[in-house]
């Protein structure tokens, strides 16, 4: 097993080569049980090794050959895909590994293509993890005989160490689960650490955010099922006295406070935030009055939660129509009385209107990320006096979003679930806002035409959202970016003429076209498409 070293972790001897340091050296694992199972070798890939470039339609069948079809079929259902095959965002796995690294005592093990590896390392130094990310490497033999199943599992048992770990995940990226590496043969348990395998392949799980959910799906059934079986641990500040609400799906870390004081007056406290900090905030998250799905695609969680028997309230505190929505649907969720309920209105709702009052927002602002809270956003700036005509969101339609979609549907948005690059920059293009707010290409593509941009992610996540905080939270850092649209036009014409795309550039000659040889080169492209649809059709078969 490979590994990034965190230089603050005590030293392993058997973990080995640093990667970029050379070739790595298997290390002599402690010998596994011979209970453990051994998978039987299947027969080896049509295609290369099955490389990333094989293509996803190509890794998709190859999975269902190699007895994935289930993880498939779940995958298909818990996170339906939309009017085009997946959003145009980064590689899923980046998401469960955040959620890894993220966790006290859990080790994250890859196993994956060693391009997607050391991608996704950046994960950790980019979130300043400082933590191990452990990596089993593979070539075409190890893969198609078996072999890399054996090296996972030696791997798994020389970092099952219980004095430093509760847990180690082991995630399969696109070529191990395309070649059907069947990690639930695992063991579930060595030496007291937990052991989670989950598969995250890129033509599997559509975006990031949902491979959030399959990881922390994951974790809170094995949690359960401990916690039906026997006594688990408290959680690190002990059990609280008052009824929780379990709140899902990661988010500003000053929303869970200002969330709980929203709860006292009902005599509620806000529980665990899902995904978790460490394995045994899982406990306490089951062992709730409700969950509160802020982020409404968590679908494995939910399906967890729902067995446990615990209800579900989609949305969130937001804005004022938000709130006070929410503080009923939560209070009937979890048999409050209604005064309570009024008392925690009357409490913050004219906080709330006043804070909005005191810092509105003029202007027209698309929206559109991948976070999943993008609905939220969006209606928090209705509230603020911003004129927001179309919302995109990379994250399926559920069920629990239904109430804001229908809140912003009623105000003339046009809210678009699994939406595309293309869907948000035809927005910007359509309405002409005074902001875009947007993922990075989004951005860009509005600042090319002088159109202010702001990055969802890192300006408009960072910020609270719900009750009186979240109130005017986004109106100055809006407000600022519409207010400087003169200095883009500015830019615009002292660049404008400098040529794009291929001629873009300051150039002494401007470059010359040739569209003969564009011409010639697309019919020849056409042709070979057409002589590989040729030889692809079955024997027989009449062109």
């Amino acid at each position: 097993m490979t590994t990034t070293r965190d230089p603050i972790a005590p030293k392993r001897t058997t973990l080995i080569s640093t990667i970029g340091e050379g070739a790595p050296v298997r290390p002599q694992a402690k010998a596994a049980p011979a209970s453990v199972a051994t998978p039987e070798p299947h027969p080896a890939p049509p295609t290369d090794g099955l490389g990333c470039h094989a293509g996803a339609q190509t890794l998709h069948e190859a999975a269902r050959a190699a007895g994935k079809s289930e993880t498939l079929a779940r995958y298909a259902a818990d996170y339906p895909r939309g009017p085009h095959d997946q959003p145009q965002s980064m590689c899923p796995a980046f998401g469960s590994l955040r959620v890894g690294l993220r966790m006290r005592r859990t080790a994250t093990i890859l196993s994956g293509s060693a391009c997607c590896v050391y991608g996704l390392t950046f994960t950790s130094h980019f979130y300043g993890a400082r933590r191990t990310v452990g990596y089993v490497p593979f070539n075409s033999e190890t893969l198609v005989t078996g072999k890399l199943f054996e090296d996972i599992r030696d791997a798994v048992y020389d970092t099952a160490d219980p004095a430093l770990y509760d847990a180690i995940v082991i995630t399969n990226l696109c070529v191990p689960t395309a070649s059907g590496v069947p990690l639930q043969l695992l063991p579930k348990e060595i030496n007291g650490v937990r052991i989670v395998g989950i598969d995250v392949p890129g033509f599997g799980v559509p975006t990031h955010a949902e491979a959030k959910d399959v990881l922390a799906g994951a974790m809170l059934r094995y949690a359960r099922t401990e916690a039906e079986t026997g006594p688990v641990m408290a959680p690190r500040g002990g059990r609280s006295e008052r009824p929780t609400v379990t709140l899902l799906g990661e988010m500003f870390p000053a929303d869970p406070v200002g969330i709980g004081a929203m709860l006292a007056p009902m005599g509620l406290a806000a529980g665990p935030v899902v995904p978790t900090r460490e394995w045994r905030e899982l406990y306490a998250a089951l062992d709730c009055a409700a969950v509160a799905a802020i982020h409404p695609f968590y679908t494995a969680s939910i399906r967890e939660f729902e067995a446990a028997g615990r209800p579900i309230v989609g949305s969130g505190p937001v804005g004022l129509d938000g709130t006070a929505a929410w503080l009923e649907a939560i209070g009937r969720a979890c048999n409050v009385a209604q005064r309570d309920i009024d008392a925690a209105k009357a409490a913050f709702l004219p906080a709330i209107r006043g804070a909005l009052a005191a810092r509105p927002v003029r202007g027209r602002v698309t929206v559109s990320g991948y976070e999943g809270s993008e609905l939220l956003v969006a209606r928090l700036l209705i509230e603020s006096g911003a004129e927001v005509p179309y919302v995109g969101t990379a994250c399926p339609k559920t069920r629990f979003s239904d109430d804001d979609r229908a809140w912003l549907e009623a105000k003339g948005v046009t809210v678009q679930y699994r939406a595309s690059l293309e869907d948000d920059c035809a927005a910007v293009d359509f309405f002409r806002p005074d902001l875009a707010v947007g993922t990075t290409p989004v951005v860009q593509k509005a600042k090319e035409a002088a159109i202010p941009g702001l990055y969802f992610t890192n300006l408009i996540s960072a910020r609270p959202l719900f009750g009186p905080a979240g109130a005017g939270s986004l109106a100055e850092v809006v407000n600022n970016a519409i207010g400087g649209r003169a200095r883009f036009e500015t830019m615009r014409a002292f660049f404008e003429g400098v040529g794009t795309g291929e001629a873009a550039g300051i150039w002494e000659e401007r470059p010359r076209s040739f569209p003969a040889f564009k011409e010639q080169s697309r019919k020849r492209r056409e042709a070979l498409a057409r002589q590989l649809e040729r030889e692809r059709a079955p024997t027989g078969e009449i062109d």
